[in-house]
């Protein structure tokens, strides 16, 4: 289905009520990753509405949703600390941007269809184990952690198994209340009663939760004060309170160090990884597109580092598409990119107008919203999916969710990648050719007749598979060695073709060559 045929006035009530679940998921993780990057919380903030407005404006994804991410809150920490603060990181944050948009007119976003299928899934599967096991803490009422904080090691010494094991022996009981009544809700919400009512199954069941949160908390303070739920339970956006606060929430580049080769450094440091993390979310999006539309990757570059741009001179986080934000937005029916819009005009009249009616939102209640979108992305059915499609399939989705649960999104993908190479190169090793033998009987002697026919690209890939088949030819045999199927022969496999018939006479060996080019030439067509 194209996109404009999905881009109408008929999706508009989707798009809206998709976004508030949006709104209602990035709001504190906007506040925790700018929380763990040690930036401002307002950077958070500032980065989600420019990831929604601009960039949602700009991209041509119809459902990625793009803000402050959890991957680069290393870079980001250690950057801050390196540049001798944030306005020094800013200005490196604005480079990124261009080098993003540099990236984008130089068509570099083709390198986001090379990512094997087994990797992309297995890295939504792990993003969704990851998310059930730092969001069980928040819903029980155990916050010591960061709401967006997504790594294994943590800054305390623990790491996200220990973390979620401990959280067991701080449970707050009102944040379990609400967390548990939540969860419940949200299960009841799919349920064929749900869907079947015309009225219900339009309103996204993120919304009636977070409403319901709020409810239950206010009676708590009327009539049960001690499990009222407060401070650090809750969403905590800072209030503006006149225009001199202003200055504390727009801070600005420092231009004064453009002479800085750090900064440099850590603009492409952004830049690639900041990329890379937008390619692997917008492909992982469009997997999950119930409409399997496909974002152009060059222009997602260009929207990014536009965003990115804008973000550091008016004070923001680094950005990048966000696959948590992109599959609540898929799980709440967002139909398309006006939903990711919508969310960050949201976010920006929440900021501005009303700080005070957020604050009320326990974060039990998007814990149970986060943990709901977490097991859709790990069903138990996806592993047994993968698992019927074999070892090429299963091995590096497998290692890929091991991976990046053990380690963070980027190093799990680089290991979930190689894996997947490993097993790309073994099946490209078994199917340069077709082989054909024949055995020939004589009063004396019994000769093989044997005739290789080259696929149609015979590559580097090929060339181990077609070194050992041409090494183990039998000796005393006749060989056709035929290339008339072929439109491209690269040289590594005509070396390996001409060395063999320099010494096959050693082994008795008749070789003919058909259609096999000479010499450097290496591309054929008939």
């Amino acid at each position: 289905m194209s996109t404009k045929k999905i881009f109408t006035k008929e999706n508009l009530k989707s798009d809206m009520l998709s976004s508030v679940v949006v709104f209602l998921v990035a709001l504190p993780l906007c506040l925790g990753i700018a929380l763990a990057s040690g930036a401002p919380l307002f950077s958070g903030l500032i980065a989600g509405i420019v990831g929604g407005i601009v960039v949602g404006t700009l991209s041509k994804s119809s459902l990625s949703v793009s803000g402050p991410a959890a991957g680069l809150v290393v870079i980001v920490l250690a950057a801050i600390d390196d540049l001798g603060g944030f306005q020094g990181f800013l200005l490196a944050v604005v480079i990124a941007g261009v080098i993003q948009l540099v990236l984008g007119y130089l068509k570099a976003g083709i390198i986001g269809l090379y990512f094997p299928s087994p990797v992309i899934k297995g890295m939504l599967a792990a993003i969704g184990l990851i998310l059930i096991l730092k969001q069980v803490p928040h819903l029980i009422g155990f916050d010591a952690d960061a709401f967006g904080e997504m790594e294994f090691l943590q800054k305390d010494g623990n790491n996200t198994i220990s973390a979620f094991l401990s959280s067991f022996d701080h449970i707050y009981l009102g944040s379990l209340i609400v967390g548990l009544v939540s969860l419940l809700l949200l299960i009841g919400w799919s349920s064929k009663f749900i869907k079947q009512n015309k009225f219900l199954k339009q309103v996204p069941g993120g919304i009636i939760v977070v409403a319901l949160g709020v409810l239950i908390n206010y009676l708590f303070n009327s009539f049960y004060p001690d499990l009222s739920i407060s401070g650090d339970h809750m969403v905590n956006i800072p209030v503006i309170s006149g225009l001199d606060s202003l200055n504390t929430v727009f801070q600005f580049p420092d231009f004064s160090l453009l002479t800085n080769v750090n900064v440099y450094i850590t603009a492409f440091t952004l830049a690639i990884v900041a990329s890379l993390e937008t390619l692997l979310c917008v492909e992982a999006m469009d997997k999950l597109d119930p409409h399997k539309r496909r974002t152009p990757q060059n222009a997602e570059l260009k929207a990014q580092g536009v965003g990115n741009i804008i973000s550091g001179l008016i004070g923001g986080l680094p950005i990048t598409a966000v696959i948590v934000r992109g599959s609540a937005n898929i799980e709440a029916g967002a139909k398309s990119k006006m939903s990711a819009i919508f969310h960050g005009l949201l976010l920006l009249v929440a900021v501005a107008i009303f700080p005070v009616i957020m604050n009320m939102i326990p974060l039990a209640s998007l814990a149970a919203i986060l943990i709901v979108v977490g097991f859709k992305l790990t069903k138990p059915a996806l592993y047994m999916q993968q698992f019927k499609l074999g070892r090429e399939q299963f091995i590096p989705f497998i290692t890929t969710v091991v991976a990046i649960l053990f380690t963070d999104l980027l190093i799990g993908i680089l290991i979930g990648m190689a894996v997947g190479i490993f097993y790309i190169l073994k099946a490209n090793y078994k199917v340069p050719y077709h082989y054909k033998e024949e055995k020939e009987t004589s009063d004396s002697e019994s000769n093989s007749k044997i005739r290789l026919e080259l696929s149609e690209h015979v590559s580097f890939l090929n060339k181990a598979s077609l070194q050992l088949t041409l090494e183990h030819l039998p000796h005393n045999s006749s060989v056709i060695l035929d290339g008339s199927r072929s439109t491209k022969i690269d040289y590594d496999a005509l070396e390996v073709i001409y060395n063999f018939k320099e010494s096959a006479h050693e082994k008795n060996i008749t070789l003919e060559l058909i259609n096999i080019p000479t010499g450097s030439k290496i591309t054929v067509n008939h």
